[in-house]
């Protein structure tokens, strides 16, 4: 009997898990009185993530390399059950001692949200500058591993959850968006790695994906670059529309509810998603053939080379740019 309840939630989970609209929520893991985790927890997806889950029960401890940015979440959440830390995820032994220092406050970690992130200024491999390139990598990639790393023993021991925020930028073709691509495509594969990892402990794990989200980089990156807003105009009109943070953090907050191993939004992304080895192949072909494409690459080279990458440490928007 057991068994058979088991094969169904596993079942059931996994058709939510693609976007499918099962009744109910499937909800199995309540944060009340959990102790959540966030990185870029000062703004943007990370701060509405903590919003969403400080209401919901949870304590949560955010991280955050800006403190002013993190004394103005701690006033918002009304300075109950809050925890903010200055952190930097490129430091790896600054990331443990935060890490340790929330469980000794606490005295455990439940959740981990691996959000910490920046977009770049568009430009291509053969015109960045390799230092940028790295400072995508170190914030978005390796910061998560330094993220959940030394976390990972207690959300096992508590039987917890973690997610990492990849992006859609991790399976659609990206115009100047080289480094960005390449970063989320590998915090996908490290969540799914995670998630298989962590499962037989009790523990799980997920992986978020967003199209565009709304925030300040987002539209330095679209609205306010020209080259920026041709690329934007490439994209199919309903991959265009872009959802608050407040949305994305009720994804993740559901997502965090029923342990979901993969979430994604816009609904509109889901075909593309799902459909990625065909439809890649597809994109791929059209857009290296294509006299439009050719021309925003070269103007993107003939740009000054840009040395850092827009944003901080915080949480970065899914500012795509998909032909």
């Amino acid at each position: 009997m057991m068994a058979t309840f088991r094969t169904r939630s596993t079942i059931a989970r996994t058709l939510r898990d693609l976007g499918l609209p099962l009744p109910g929520r499937g909800a199995e893991y309540n944060v009340a009185g959990k102790v959540v985790l966030i990185t870029g927890g000062g703004d943007g997806i990370g701060l509405a993530s903590a919003r969403a889950l400080h209401a919901r029960g949870a304590t949560v401890a955010l991280l955050d390399v800006n403190q002013s940015s993190l004394a103005a979440a701690e006033f918002a959440l009304g300075r109950r059950r809050v925890l903010t830390l200055v952190a930097d995820v490129r430091d790896r032994p600054g990331m443990d001692s935060a890490v340790h220092a929330v469980i000794e406050r606490y005295g455990r970690i439940d959740v981990v949200i691996a959000n910490a992130g920046v977009t770049p200024s568009p430009s291509t491999l053969r015109q960045i500058d390799p230092a940028g390139f790295d400072r995508v990598i170190d914030i978005n990639l390796t910061g998560v591993f330094n993220t959940v790393h030394p976390a990972i023993d207690e959300v096992i021991a508590r039987r917890g959850h973690i997610v990492v925020v990849s992006s859609a930028a991790a399976f659609a073709p990206g115009l100047g968006g080289a480094s960005y691509m390449i970063s989320k495509a590998a915090v996908e594969q490290l969540g799914r790695a995670l998630r298989l990892e962590l499962a037989g402990y009790g523990a799980s794990a997920g992986v978020a994906y967003f199209g565009m989200v709304d925030t300040q980089l987002a539209r330095a990156t679209l609205d306010d670059d020209e080259i920026g807003r041709r690329l934007d105009a490439r994209l199919p009109r309903p991959l265009r529309r872009r959802i608050s943070p407040e949305d994305a953090a009720r994804v993740i907050a559901d997502a965090i509810a029923r342990r979901a191993g993969r979430t994604l939004a816009p609904a509109a992304w889901q075909p593309w998603a799902l459909g990625r080895g065909l439809v890649n192949v597809l994109a791929d072909g059209y857009l290296a053939a294509d006299a439009e494409c050719h021309q925003l690459i070269r103007e993107l080279e003939e740009r000054p080379i840009t040395t850092h990458a827009s944003g901080s440490t915080t949480a970065g928007p899914d500012a795509r740019r998909t032909p």
